[in-house]
């Protein structure tokens, strides 16, 4: 009777199971179809639209460039060479020194020859001391802001405060920018003058050939658990992200690189230095604000302005990593759990949120299970074809197929990964990555919902090679 009861409650969950993949697949391919759609029409509109001519019949808007920086002492250098050959006409640089332990803030003082300088903050957002700025002497605005540590959301909040433009750019201080990377993510806020903020794509350096702050050749990783994140972050940036922007659905901007209207940050007090999730917070707030004053405001991603980082190489760091964004997510909807299915919030409410709540939260949970299940049915049940077939097509087989037009996408358009042989790579690791490295992501994530409960809030070390090692 027991086994019975056993048997039947497992089968009932295989049949769950099922329709969590089903509905997860669906959504990548609505998204997918919807990034491939959108993509050829922005690249066939650029062809007509010169973005710097855009900024000078409209005049550029000052920036504000923001990287804080804990322990970079590896790549900041190349980091701020690369920000200060950037093509626009005004900007400045606040590199914040969120308190490093390593050599960080005596290497910037020492590469860019960098003297005190007095300076008043212009925000009044809450943030730990400030104990010295400093500005170099061959590079009148690049400024250093040295801090106590208090994570990378109050170190942008304190580059925040001392800036004075109208726009602020986030970026992280071991990320390299393009040269047209910040043209590109203003052209948005010319455009539209309800634009708030604005996201641009992450790709992976490792690799790559690093000389004066810029990638000169890109190329894959040797090592292979990196590989398996440039194919990673091409689904997540150029399927998920530009589909979500196609169904006005964006519910965050990263932190890694972001471009925001001031008087919105300041207005929105900033990033919330409680939450390791904070830039995907901070995305939702403003979606927020914007509904709640009747006045819903744009938030964009810009698929072509590039921002190169470094990734984890090892299993630790990268788990370590992935474990904090899912504890991240898990604090977002800790703050704003109400907006899931609230149709004030637009599309937010009943698109985006359920998705990240129902599918991508507690997700993890359900497909971890489900691999435990489906194991047992095979070995020690009486499966049916149908079941096997639907599992393996769900869990495994769509995962590649949308991992290969992620691929596809990004050969048809971007054509970064230039040489034959990286683009056959990639292929290949369309189909390893559904057999152990998902597995070890929904570990990951699962492990990240075990933290949370148990009140860890500790971001992990990451660990940096430098570009020049990439």
């Amino acid at each position: 009777m027991i086994l019975d009861v056993f048997w039947a409650g497992i089968e009932i969950f295989n049949w769950i199971v099922l329709a969590y993949f089903s509905l997860l697949n669906l959504t990548y391919l609505v998204t997918t179809v919807a990034a491939f759609a959108v993509i050829r029409r922005y690249v066939l509109r650029l062809k007509s639209v010169h973005v710097q001519d855009l900024l000078t019949s409209s005049g550029a808007p000052p920036v504000t460039i923001v990287a804080a920086a804990y322990n970079e002492q590896a790549v900041v250098a190349d980091s701020v060479r690369s920000l200060l050959s950037l093509e626009y006409p005004d900007y400045r640089i606040f590199i914040v020194n969120d308190g490093s332990g390593d050599g960080t803030l005596a290497h910037l003082l020492e590469q860019f020859d960098m003297a005190p300088v007095a300076m008043v903050p212009m925000g009044s957002i809450a943030t730990r001391p400030v104990r010295g700025v400093y500005r170099s002497r061959r590079h009148p605005d690049l400024f250093v802001i040295d801090k106590e540590n208090g994570g990378a959301a109050d170190a942008r909040n304190v580059g925040f405060n001392y800036a004075r433009t109208p726009l602020l750019c986030v970026i992280d201080a071991d990320s390299l920018l393009e040269r047209d990377a910040l043209l590109r993510m203003v052209r948005p806020f010319l455009e539209h003058a309800d634009t708030v903020a604005a996201g641009g794509i992450i790709r992976v350096a490792n690799g790559c050939t690093v000389r004066s702050g810029f990638v000169r050749d890109v190329r894959l990783p040797g090592n292979l658990l990196a590989r398996l994140q440039v194919l990673e972050y091409l689904r997540a940036f150029l399927s998920a992200r530009v589909g979500w922007d196609a169904l006005e659905a964006n519910f965050i901007v990263s932190g890694a690189f972001g471009v925001f209207r001031r008087d919105a940050i300041v207005r929105a007090g900033g990033y919330d230095t409680s939450t390791i999730g904070e830039d995907m917070e901070l995305t939702v707030r403003l979606q927020r604000a914007g509904h709640d004053s009747g006045r819903p405001q744009r938030i964009e991603f810009i698929p072509d302005p590039v921002c190169w980082t470094e990734v984890p190489e090892t299993l630790r760091v990268l788990g370590r990593q992935r474990d904090r964004w899912h504890r991240g997510l898990l604090q977002v909807f800790d703050r704003h759990g109400d907006v899931v299915g609230n149709p004030r919030y637009g599309r937010l409410g009943m698109l985006a949120m359920p998705y990240l709540y129902f599918l991508e939260l507690y997700g993890p949970l359900i497909e971890g299970a489900g691999y435990i299940a489906f194991i047992i049915t095979v070995l020690f049940g009486e499966p049916s074809l149908l079941y096997v077939a639907a599992f393996l097509a769900l869990a495994l087989a769509f995962g590649v197929a949308l991992s290969v037009a992620a691929v596809a996408l990004e050969e048809l358009i971007f054509r970064r990964y230039s040489r034959f042989s990286d683009l056959l790579r990639l292929l290949g690791l369309s189909v390893i990555e559904a057999f152990g490295y998902r597995q070890l992501n929904t570990w990951w994530r699962i492990r990240g919902t075990i933290s949370y409960f148990r009140g860890i809030e500790s971001w992990g070390r990451m660990e940096r090679k430098g570009f020049g090692g990439a």
